[in-house]
């Protein structure tokens, strides 16, 4: 019960980042690299406090591995931070939750996995729902929906990297992975804050509470709830529970926002949601089958 009020949990604290980034009126370069190293720092504060140790062998051990996913990490974020600015958080959170589809489509080249007939039906309901949701913004000339949406999904696309990259990151904490890919994500980002103009935050004091929530609240505390809860469920409550994230971050949208959906993005929001989440029953039912040797 305990971890899955944790995963819950975490569930929820993300549903909530779309809120404070629009909160946050500095670049989201800026903001990635921020909530990287305040959430770092935060997990590096819970393991002195817990008298815990990272295992820099396991770092060593697969260094390529975890530098290409923090570099995976640093572009989910900016992607999808950027995306915030220029359309509403449930088609951004929409369009991102494209990634898990993009890793189902390359799983049989990467992970050798064979697709299933139902994966391919839930691969063309999702690219059904997808043109559904971008519908409102080619109907709307100079509407920034569109651009808004495929930086979204540039970030379901560094996200499914992300996904793609931690499988063959064997053994290990899942806590430490986090850690490394932070820590590395923000020196990785650091020279990018630089060019396009430095540190705007030491100007913009009203966003410095919203910047260390993001970090402390939606990265640090997130992350520990998300792999706390995750070791104590298995993987097909995982996958289900794991949709709170973006039903809340359309709740806030609609409701607290007040941000306007039209009948189409509804429909296509609901494919996609359904569609992702047979895709990742799946994904995972067939995994199961091949270690038990069916």
């Amino acid at each position: 019960m305990k971890g899955l009020i944790q995963f819950v949990a975490s569930m929820v604290i993300f549903g909530t980042i779309g809120l404070i980034i629009k909160q946050i009126n500095i670049d989201s370069i800026e903001i990635a690299m921020l909530s990287s190293l305040i959430g770092c720092s935060f997990l590096l504060m819970i393991y002195f406090i817990g008298k815990k140790r990272l295992d820099f062998s396991f770092l060593m051990k697969f260094k390529r591995l975890i530098l290409i996913s923090s570099v995976a990490l640093g572009g989910n974020w900016v992607f999808l931070f950027q995306s915030y600015q220029y359309t509403s958080i449930a088609n951004a959170t929409l369009g991102y939750y494209f990634g898990p589809i993009i890793v189902l489509i390359l799983s049989p080249f990467i992970l050798k996995e064979a697709l299933s007939t139902k994966s391919m039906i839930c691969i063309i309901a999702s690219l059904i729902g997808l043109i559904l949701i971008l519908s409102n913004g080619f109907l709307q000339p100079g509407a920034n929906d569109v651009i808004g949406i495929l930086m979204s999904m540039l970030a379901g696309g560094c996200y499914a990297c992300l996904m793609l990259t931690n499988k063959f990151i064997r053994h290990g904490s899942r806590v430490d992975l986090t850690i490394f890919q932070l820590g590395i994500t923000s020196l990785l980002l650091l020279p990018f804050v630089f060019m396009v103009g430095g540190f705007d935050i030491a100007g913009q004091w009203s966003a410095i509470p919203f910047v260390l929530l993001l970090g402390i609240l939606n990265t640090g505390i997130g992350f520990w709830l998300f792999f706390s809860g995750m070791e104590k469920l298995n993987g097909q409550k995982i996958a289900l529970l794991s949709y709170i994230d973006p039903l809340v971050a359309i709740f806030i949208s609609g409701l607290i926002l007040r941000e306007q959906f039209t009948v189409l993005q509804i429909i296509g929001g609901i494919i996609l949601i359904i569609s992702t989440c047979f895709s990742e029953l799946s994904f995972k039912k067939l995994r199961l089958r091949r270690k038990q040797g069916f």
